[in-house]
């Protein structure tokens, strides 16, 4: 649903992974901007963020989910996301919108 309403704006090139590992393989500092959701099979999303911090300090990284708690959010930002954000989202378009002004 978020790939196919980012595309369709067409301000991005978006990319999606349905597994964490291909995107650990795959990822990397050409990317703007990763938005990452927290509960991922194999691996849980902080993992990801730290391996993706530590191989590209500079990568920014947007953290995601449905099941927030003040623990999650703190630990997030202490790995280095810019931002995280809740679903559903209030607005598909204010996704967008911080997307971009990341971006800039």
């Amino acid at each position: 649903m978020i790939e196919k309403f980012l595309k369709r704006g067409g301000n991005f090139e978006v990319t999606s992974f349905t597994n964490p590992l291909n995107a650990l393989s795959t990822i990397s500092d050409r990317y703007d901007v990763v938005l990452l959701d927290i509960m991922m099979p194999q691996m849980n999303g902080l993992d990801v963020l730290k391996e993706l911090r530590t191989k590209y300090p500079k990568l920014k990284v947007i953290m995601m989910t449905a099941y927030s708690t003040l623990d999650k959010v703190l630990n997030s930002h202490r790995e280095g996301a810019i931002h995280y954000v809740m679903k559903p989202f209030f607005s598909m378009k204010s996704l967008e919108e911080k997307i971009y002004e990341i971006v800039k």
